[in-house]
């Protein structure tokens, strides 16, 4: 730095001699000189893009910012209805409030003039008004410097698309401790995830637990609201991820994996302890539950916490639904439903396999030998379709192929009968784990693959996650969409399939966005195949429920009408959850058997007095 003159301190001394200038009050309001390009002054706030976390009043040093509950700001998902105030008499105008705001709706004005006799006039709700609601000028903004946020996800590995679609094992290889850390440390704590979570999981709680290395209070917070944690870590459609703060500028939160990593680093005597010290009371009555899937899982879970007696009642050789019996094993391996399904049967809970209820045994032998009973049957048949061929013994639909495929892969069954060229029909989560699955059984089989998707829906309207739809790209799958089926093509000769004609969809969606498909039927296209894989969704069975009681109770398009704890409006010592009230979704089949458990313990408890 440059030396100064000793004569500097004596500089100012020219100006006490020279008149003052007085400005008069009104002047200053009036025509207030121009400040600085990033002055620091009076906050806006962008009502439309503030997401009401909280982040600002967190951060703020002297306390001047209170987030506040606004009746005419909608409680929508991904957002609180809460809007920040700032004390004027606290506020030392530092900005971090807007370095740190994750959606970019705070900003600083270069107003700086403002005067009221009211000392409530001080604490201000900003808008994008401004406080003297005069025109302003943007004074201090965020930017990628002074930006507080790490918007960028850490890094996991995962298996190379070359390597995973010639095999089964695993594609993701889950956090090291250090990945976890670094992500578990961009968690900014507002719990806006929380609020979307169809469990309310205890989202920012776990996390904080991962980046202070209390894996045990983590695991404690996972199984207040979800027994399936190392299930849900990997296939959990985490809805929570898509309402995350960060994701309005950024990366969301890796909150799938971050479970993972808790349940993936707890040692089994550990594990073990902090599940069984669930159990908060002894219970008297005994539950059937009908469903071994997630929801079915869920209930006889809590309902063994609540001190019941639970029977699990499936009629597969194994329990866990989908989870055992659709989710391939490159995104699901077996020993990780065992893990979690081990634990609830530590419990004390019974699961009875391969027992039919509606053959083996009734539901009404079932009313009588429990004191409540639980159905989660879930969706086990594939959706048809109606187009000429559709009979075709090498038309195969998707959850009969998945369970198959997870048989042959234990190494209890033989390979399905895999063609050379295929087609698969649809477009969601079921239709991608058929084609990445029939993609491996083809390279093992003849060493190449020919795999197409056909969908009526668009590139943007896909309904697969995009993961699903970039490893299915990357694995060799070609998509054909916005088409849809006509017929089936029969070859006169052989009688084998020969190919697939479909017309060009124009429209998916009537103007109430009601699914309602209209064609182009002189847009055509044919692809040529041997075999055609249905996954155009699934259907429930309810056969098992006798028609007497059907009659008594509301089904409506095969899903139960049920209250908010899950009990079957007709009949009360019924209840359902799962697929069949909510439709297919794992953490969805979670949160209806923990209400359910709740519901169940009121009516047992109810009746006994």
């Amino acid at each position: 730095m440059n030396k100064k003159s000793i004569l500097a301190p004596f500089k100012g001394w020219k100006y006490l001699f020279k008149k003052p200038v007085a400005i008069p009050m009104d002047d200053i309001f009036k025509n207030p000189r121009e400040s600085q390009d990033n002055y620091r002054g009076f906050h806006i706030n962008d009502w439309e893009t503030c997401i009401g976390c909280g982040t600002c009043a967190e951060i703020c040093p002297t306390n001047a910012i209170t987030m506040v509950e606004r009746s005419d700001v909608e409680d929508v998902e991904g957002s609180k209805p809460e809007r920040p105030v700032i004390d004027y008499g606290r506020c030392c105008f530092c900005g971090l409030c807007v370095d740190i705001c994750t959606s970019g709706s705070l900003n600083l004005t270069k107003e700086y003039l403002y005067n009221s006799s009211e000392p409530e006039d001080y604490l201000h709700m900003p808008t994008s008004e401004g406080i003297t609601g005069k025109e302003y000028k943007l004074g201090y903004i965020q930017d990628e410097t002074s930006d507080l946020l790490d918007l960028e996800r850490k890094h996991m590995e995962h298996v190379g698309a070359e390597k995973r679609k010639s095999s089964f094992i695993e594609i993701v290889r889950g956090f090291s401790k250090e990945q976890a850390l670094a992500e578990s440390a961009r968690c900014v704590d507002c719990g806006i995830c929380t609020k979307t979570c169809p469990a309310n999981m205890n989202i920012p709680e776990y996390i904080k637990s991962v980046w202070e290395g209390n894996l045990e209070e983590g695991l404690d917070y996972l199984y207040k609201t979800n027994p399936l944690p190392s299930v849900c870590g990997r296939i959990c459609t985490h809805e929570c991820e898509s309402v995350c703060a960060l994701s309005h500028r950024g990366d969301a939160i890796a909150i799938r994996w971050l479970k993972r990593y808790i349940v993936d680093n707890m040692p089994d005597d550990k594990y073990e302890e902090i599940v069984l010290s669930q159990v908060s009371k002894k219970g008297e009555g005994k539950v059937a539950i009908v469903g071994a899937g997630s929801s079915g899982l869920s209930a006889a879970y809590y309902l063994a916490t609540l001190g019941y007696e639970v029977d699990v009642y499936e009629r597969k050789p194994m329990a866990g639904g989908p989870m055992r019996y659709g989710a391939p094993k490159y995104r699901l391996p077996d020993a990780v439903t065992d893990h979690d399904i081990s634990f609830i049967e530590k419990l004390g809970v019974k699961i009875h396999t391969n027992t039919d209820v509606g053959k083996d045994i009734t539901l009404d032998e079932l009313k009588k030998t429990h004191n409540a009973v639980f159905v989660s049957t879930g969706y086990p048949d594939t959706r048809a379709l109606k187009i000429p061929g559709v009979d075709h013994k090498d038309v195969k639909m998707a959850m009969s192929f998945l369970a198959a495929a997870t048989e042959y892969e234990r190494g209890v069954a033989a390979m399905p009968d895999i063609k050379e060229d295929v087609v698969v029909v649809g477009s969601g989560d079921v239709a991608f784990d058929v084609a990445r699955t029939l993609i491996r059984f083809q390279n093992e089989k003849y060493g190449k693959m020919n795999v197409q998707m056909l969908a009526l829906e668009t590139a943007q309207q896909v309904p697969a996650t995009p993961e699903e739809v970039t490893e299915g790209v990357e694995e060799g799958i070609h998509m054909n969409l916005g088409f849809g089926p006509q017929t089936i093509q029969i070859d006169k000769e052989s009688g084998d399939i020969k190919g697939i004609e479909a017309c060009e969809c124009i429209r998916l969606f009537d103007d109430n966005n009601r699914f309602d498909p209209q064609m182009d039927f002189d847009a055509k296209m044919c692809l040529e195949t041997q075999q055609v894989y249905l996954a155009i969704g699934q259907v429930s069975d309810l056969s098992y429920i006798p028609k007497e009681l059907q009659d008594k109770i509301t089904i409506e398009r095969g899903k139960i009408k049920v209250d908010a704890e899950g009990q079957v409006d007709g009949a009360s010592w019924l209840f359902a959850g799962g697929d069949i009230v909510h439709g297919m979704d794992i953490i969805n089949g979670v949160a209806d058997g923990h209400r359910a458990a709740v519901g169940i313990d009121k009516y047992i408890s109810k009746n006994k007095k």
